[in-house]
């Protein structure tokens, strides 16, 4: 259980993380990449919840509810692993060119 809470609060502190960082940024394709990590970060928080709930109670309303943020946290970590890998070189390109302008 203790693993679980603390793997809860560190992907809590990625997305907070990379939430920050994303406000920070003026570069388009660096914002849309650091959305994709913080969707796999509150993805991750999400489906960790879930599952730990599993562990905290044994009801067939905690089984359905955590099934629910298990599946979702699942969607969102997907998701946003797509949003990375596609973004990641436009973003390489993006700092570069940032960079020989500078």
């Amino acid at each position: 259980m203790l693993l679980f809470a603390t793997l809860i609060i560190i992907s809590l502190m990625f997305y907070i993380f990379y939430k920050v960082r994303y406000y920070r940024t003026r570069m388009p394709m660096e914002r849309k990449w650091l959305s994709g990590k913080s969707s796999i970060a509150l993805g991750l928080f999400v489906a960790l919840f879930g599952i730990n709930q599993l562990f905290l109670y044994q009801t067939t309303t905690t089984y359905l509810v955590s099934a629910i943020f298990i599946v979702f946290g699942g969607l969102s970590i997907w998701n946003g692993f797509k949003m990375y890998k596609f973004y990641l070189p436009h973003a390489i390109k993006e700092a570069e060119h940032a960079e020989t302008q500078a």
